[in-house]
């Protein structure tokens, strides 16, 4: 009998089969103790997994890294005070690249990401999602505080491809360590930015293209290099720039946000043979609204539309305590084609 990594190993790699895989995602902690109630477990989210019968576990590398003082290794707030998106953060006011030096940039040499292996080791039969979330693109817009951050990328785009590298020097140095230390621990390299808003893109294909795209290719590099498979997390439509994805080496898009233009399963099913997709039932509105039967019946006609390289899941990792228990304990039975409890 499989287990469930080699299924959902099967399932990335498009073998049709009759096997399916979802992933839960990452409830609230206010939902884990509504879940934890109502199921008769235990308050944790190992315990819903567990009761859920989840393929597959996601493990941050970044809790490897260890400065002496207790400093998050990039911290747009450094010495500022942030209330704000559009609120400056510790390049608000810098203008040349040599402003840049001022900010304590992190070494490579504070990550020990011996608990993080160890955490992974829990779960060898399950499909890890790991490496350095690296969110560069939300790292640049805090520095510089986002309003200021769009400016940039017109009257000072040299600054803002200087700060872009620096930070993604940072994640490709932590990514190469934490990789090489991990062997074949785990099959896939997961991390995540949220280009997208529900309409659009927050930056056009063009600026994507200049300003995001080099980064990507480097982060998915170390993956690569390693023979993980990469997955990348984007919240909102970016329907205009996935044939860039593609092209760069991403081979697993994750959440698919179902009510962003251009990002139905019917709209995506046009890469079906060049992706894998993790997400896609509703999290906005039908998870909030619908009925378990509602549930099972969007599971099948997704899964109809982009399989067989699904791994069913919320369209928004992040579960909110308004997400009835029902219908999450809904998904997992049709996603696995089992009856639960």
């Amino acid at each position: 009998m499989k287990t469930s990594r080699e299924k959902v190993m099967d399932l990335f790699n498009h073998k049709n089969t009759s096997e399916g895989c979802m992933w839960t995602g990452h409830p609230s902690d206010k939902t884990v103790d509504i879940f934890a109630k109502e199921w008769g477990i235990a308050p944790t989210r190992e315990a819903i997994f567990s009761y859920l019968n989840d393929d597959c576990r996601w493990v941050v590398a970044d809790w490897g890294y260890h400065h002496p003082s207790g400093r998050a290794a990039i911290d747009p707030g450094y010495q500022t005070k942030r209330e704000s998106l559009s609120a400056g953060g510790f390049f608000a006011d810098a203008e040349e690249i040599s402003d840049l030096d001022a900010y304590p940039w992190p070494d490579v040499a504070d990550c020990d990401f011996t608990d993080v292996y160890a955490e992974i080791d829990r779960y060898q039969d399950k499909m890890v999602f790991t490496g350095m979330w690296s969110p560069f693109f939300h790292n640049v817009a805090d520095f510089f505080g986002m309003e200021k951050y769009f400016i940039n990328l017109y009257e000072n785009p040299e600054l803002v491809e200087a700060l872009t590298e620096r930070i993604v020097d940072y994640y490709v140095a932590a990514n190469e360590k934490f990789f090489a230390g991990l062997g074949d621990r785990a099959d896939v390299m997961f991390f995540g930015n949220d280009f997208g808003t529900q309409l659009d893109l927050f930056l056009s294909p063009e600026h994507f293209r200049r300003f995001v795209l080099p980064s990507l290719k480097r982060l998915i590099a170390v993956g690569k290099k390693y023979n993980k498979k990469i997955m990348l997390h984007s919240c909102g439509s970016i329907y205009r720039v996935i044939p860039d994805l593609i092209d760069a080496g991403v081979d697993i898009l994750h959440p698919i946000q179902a009510r962003a233009a251009g990002m139905s399963a019917k709209d995506l099913a046009q890469y079906k043979n060049d992706l894998a997709f993790v997400g896609g039932i509703d999290a906005q509105g039908l998870f909030v609204n619908g009925s378990p039967q509602d549930i099972k019946d969007e599971v099948e006609r997704v899964r109809s539309l982009l399989g067989p390289a699904i791994v069913i899941s919320p369209s928004h990792e992040e579960i909110l305590p308004n997400v009835p228990a029902a219908n999450i304990k809904a998904m997992a039975e049709e996603a696995k084609h089992q009856v639960i409890g």
